[in-house]
């Protein structure tokens, strides 16, 4: 990896750790609904704008069906989850519980993609439960019931990613990388446009939401979603993947940074344990690979 790719990995694991920042100073005001049927909406005409000036041809219309799909599974469900969750737990919190989606995305491969399942992967699995729980019971705020349900719906979003992920690589074939961008966008800003006239917010917006809302949608989606597919295609998909470890480190800092929460030894001990859970899963972790490398020769 050249150091021009790994600025842009730990840049976007900034990007997206800063995500559920704005996104818990945004969804009280605006509510889960609308504020992700703004994200996707309006992240989604940027890029279709982007396409325009670059003259890259985006096929959708042809996909459309798929694409409801895809945009419902990943994103408008797991976005709509993550804001409400964000009205219980806090953002280091959910930063922490959503980078267990690649042990998600194993298990839901080998049941739609017939991948193998190794000990490792297993191990990994084992060690993500652990530290979810870890995290969840060490955190500093009462185990209520609404405390319970916010980690449940974390958990749900991590699975319908893993769900999309596994439907976009069976589904599609042959499109560019802002055509899936923008289906997919659009597609969820469809699914969540009349669910986000349910709850529309009542009162004046705060500014800090509106800010708040600008770098989720112009930075946090549009911009990211283009700089991870500069490093899917220029470092490889293992070295993308690598900014699953990165994210929630992220999170927690900009958590306490920016809205001064406080990080209990137990949630880091838990943040711990699912990075370690997280590598083995990907096999970033491998002793099998560190043995190999071991045995060849200098």
């Amino acid at each position: 990896m050249s150091l021009i790719q790994l600025a842009a990995l730990l840049l976007l694991g900034a990007i997206w750790g800063a995500s559920y920042i704005f996104i818990r100073i945004a969804v009280e005001p605006l509510g889960p609904l609308f504020l992700m049927f703004a994200r996707v909406l309006l992240s989604g005409l940027i890029l279709v704008g982007y396409a325009r000036l670059r003259h890259v041809s985006l096929n959708i219309r042809g996909h459309w069906r798929q694409f409801l799909l895809l945009g419902f599974l990943g994103s408008a469900l797991p976005f709509s989850l993550i804001g409400w969750a964000e009205l219980t737990v806090t953002a280091s919190m959910a930063a922490i519980l959503m980078s267990t989606t690649p042990l998600f995305t194993t298990f839901v491969a080998a049941i739609g993609l017939g991948e193998r399942l190794t000990a490792a992967k297993l191990l990994g699995a084992l060690l993500g439960i652990i530290g979810v729980t870890i995290t969840v019971g060490g955190a500093e705020m009462e185990l209520t019931p609404d405390v319970i349900a916010a980690t449940l719906a974390l958990l749900t979003a991590t699975l319908s990613y893993a769900c999309g992920g596994v439907f976009a690589k069976r589904a599609f074939t042959g499109l560019n990388n802002l055509s899936m961008s923008c289906g997919q966008l659009l597609a969820a800003s469809f699914v969540l446009a009349p669910l986000s006239m349910l709850d529309p917010p009542s009162h004046s917006i705060p500014e800090a939401a509106v800010w708040a809302v600008v770098a989720l949608v112009v930075v946090c989606t549009a911009f990211a979603y283009q700089l991870y597919y500069y490093l899917l295609i220029h470092a490889g998909p293992i070295n993308a993947l690598t900014v699953t470890l990165l994210v929630p480190v992220f999170g927690v800092v900009w958590g306490a940074l920016l809205l001064g929460e406080r990080i209990s030894p137990g949630m880091l001990a838990g943040l711990v344990i699912v990075l370690c859970s997280v590598g083995l899963v990907t096999e970033m972790i491998s002793p099998r690979k560190r043995n190999l490398r071991r045995a060849q020769p200098a």
